[in-house]
Parts: structure tokens; sequence; C-alpha cells
């Protein structure tokens, strides 16, 4: 047998207890801590970091509890709460020795604030309301849509399909109207990347609409126009 062999291995159970102890014990109370940052900070997560003496705590949170906390001192880090796995003994040992001062800093860090809000007024003025704002809007969004069905409509009965669209170029720009069943899908100038003034999202903004309500009369000559030809054309035939 080889020397050595025979001889009993130590066991780290009873200070890898004892450490599992001590940090669940630190977990608890950094906890606490990370819930108080939490409401603090006003958010699901965050972290801060805070300056003793003999280094720096770094109290990582989520969902108002502690995600980790890490002591940093002379360039070696510490995590003394972790997710992933529990710190070396003699490694918590040390950092516990400035955990005291830790807490101390949090506590001069919540002081720091008391009273920042004292002074600030709260008597803000009236918020203007957009009421008539939308109402014409819609007013004008609604004729347009009215306008934009029965050109549709005109469209589904003449093209004979359940879907298509209608182009044309009114002052340079281009108009484009989408049907579907005999109803508008969508209304849209500029090509792609441009404007909807129709769509089943959402209806443009005040100044798109201002911008471009002009042309829609010109893109309904534009469609009358070319009805007008289409009937031209078939008056031209014979039986």
């Amino acid at each position: 047998m080889i020397e050595g062999l025979d001889t009993d291995v130590a066991s780290a159970a009873e200070i890898a207890e004892h450490r599992d102890e001590v940090a669940a014990a630190v977990r608890e109370h950094a906890g606490r801590v990370a819930r108080e940052l939490s409401l603090l900070q006003g958010g699901d997560y965050g972290q801060e970091s805070f300056e003793t003496d003999a280094g720096t705590w770094t109290l990582k949170y989520e969902a108002g509890d502690v995600q980790y906390l890490r002591f940093e001192q002379g360039g070696r880090e510490t995590y003394v709460v972790s997710s992933k796995q529990p710190p070396e003994p003699a490694a918590l040992a040390d950092a516990l020795t400035d955990y005291d001062a830790f807490v101390e800093a949090f506590a001069t860090y919540v002081d720091s604030l008391d009273g920042v809000l004292d002074d600030v007024e709260t008597d803000f003025p009236d918020v203007e309301s957009t009421e008539s704002v939308v109402e014409e809007r819609e007013r004008i969004l609604s004729r347009m849509r009215e306008c934009a069905n029965q050109m549709a409509s005109e469209l589904f009965r003449y093209e004979g399909t359940n879907y298509g669209t209608f182009e044309t170029r009114v002052d340079g720009r281009r108009w484009e109207l989408k049907w579907e069943d005999g109803q508008a899908s969508y209304l849209r100038v500029g090509g792609e990347g441009g404007v909807y003034l129709l769509s089943q999202y959402q209806p443009p903004s005040a100044t798109d609409l201002r911008a471009h309500v002009d042309g829609f009369h010109g893109f309904v000559e534009a469609f009358n126009e070319h009805v007008r030809d289409l009937s031209s054309s078939l008056r031209t035939v014979s039986l």
C-alpha cells in the first residue's frame, strides 16, 4: 500500500454546514436591505454600490429580493450572497468583518435622501384637453373612410376579385388604396414607409392628416377619372 493512503481524510462537512448557516443568515438580512432599496429606487430590479473604509459593497436586487451582494477589497471580489454558489468560508469570514459598515453605509444613503422632496412644487398646470382635436380628426377620417369604402365597393364590383389596389399620383405623391371584399383595408400616401391615413391599427396624427387632406380630394378626382375612362372604353364596344 502506498504510504498515506490509509490516512483518514479530513471532513469539511461541519465547516460547510456552518458556512451555509452563516450565508443563509446574511442572505435573509441582505434581502431586507434589498427590499428597502427597491422601494426607494421604485423599480423591480436594480443595484447600488456603497463605499466603506475597507472596500465597496454592491447590492443587486430583482423583484424586491437580493440577487447578489458583492464585496470588493484590494482587487479581490467576494460574492457574500450569490444565486450561483456559496462563498469560500475564509473569504466569507473576512468580508463579514465589514458587513456592519455596509449596513451603516446603506443607512447613511437612506438618510441622505430624507426630506429631498419636501420643497417640490406639486401645484402643476392644468392639462390641455385633446378632445376637440380628436373629434375633428375623427369627423374627417370618418368621411374619408366613407369615400374610400365607396371606391373599394366600385373596384370590387368592377374587378370581380376579393382584393386589390388602386394606385395613382397626386401632386407627385403616390397614393394607394388597398381594398378587400368591397371595403377599404388601408389608404397610404408616400409608398413604403409613408403615412397611413386609413388603416386597421391607429389613426394618423392631426399634423399628417392636415398635410394630406387636400391631396385626398385629388385622389378621389383621379379615381373618378379612372372610372370615366373605363366607361368610355366600354362605350366603344359594339355587339
